[in-house]
């Protein structure tokens, strides 16, 4: 029986336009994730640097580019949180049936421009939804590392198989899937995280 709900939030309830960072920068050089790139990205996601260290390092690699562009370009992802999507997480936390978790690999710059993209009145209705809103940045550690799901599950004194984990990368939860959680890797754009229930 499933107690525990743990939500991811880019692409399950905020949309995303994954390649829009990359398309932006395409006119200051940038051809691919290098592994430089990459390792700096997952280093930033687990708050491992600052924002401001952040922005010095990307400079590094686009000098061109200046500081207010690479952050409008780094936050280029992020789209619209649907009002349909916000209702639903708020009528499941009011049912009070499953303990709530959002579990989201952010970061500081993307979680500034959602305030501001919602409004603090959304995004508090946001946060609320939730017992537990863990985000990467804040925790030291990213999914897919089973290390984070560990940390969760223990943190919260949740058993894995009475715990449901909802994600569109299909690493993250393969990973989840490994310690015995429950899975929906959910199909972006031909389902929707309203359809939750059905897949209990």
């Amino acid at each position: 029986m499933i107690k525990n709900i743990i939500l991811d939030f880019g692409d399950v309830l905020i949309n995303l336009d994954k390649p829009a960072t990359a398309k932006a920068m395409v006119q200051h050089g940038f051809t691919e994730v290098t592994p430089n790139l990459e390792s700096l990205f997952q280093d930033y996601e687990k708050g491992l640097i600052t924002s401001t260290g952040f922005l010095d390092e990307v400079s590094v690699h686009f000098p061109n580019a200046s500081r207010d562009y690479l952050a409008q370009a780094w936050n280029s992802i992020l789209l619209d949180f649907p009002e349909h999507r916000l209702q639903f997480i708020e009528q499941l936390a009011e049912e009070n049936q499953y303990k709530m978790l959002l579990l989201s690999n952010t970061n500081d710059l993307h979680m500034e421009r959602v305030r501001e993209l919602m409004g603090m009145e959304r995004f508090n209705r946001f946060k609320n939804a939730f017992d537990v809103f863990y985000l990467s940045y804040e925790m030291g550690m990213r999914k897919p590392d089973t290390e984070i799901f560990d940390f969760v599950l223990q943190q919260n004194q949740l058993i894995a198989e009475e715990t449901f984990f909802v994600d569109d990368v299909k690493e993250n939860t393969d990973s989840a899937a490994s310690l015995g959680i429950k899975v929906w890797n959910l199909q972006v754009g031909q389902e929707d995280v309203t359809q939750l229930k059905s897949k209990l």
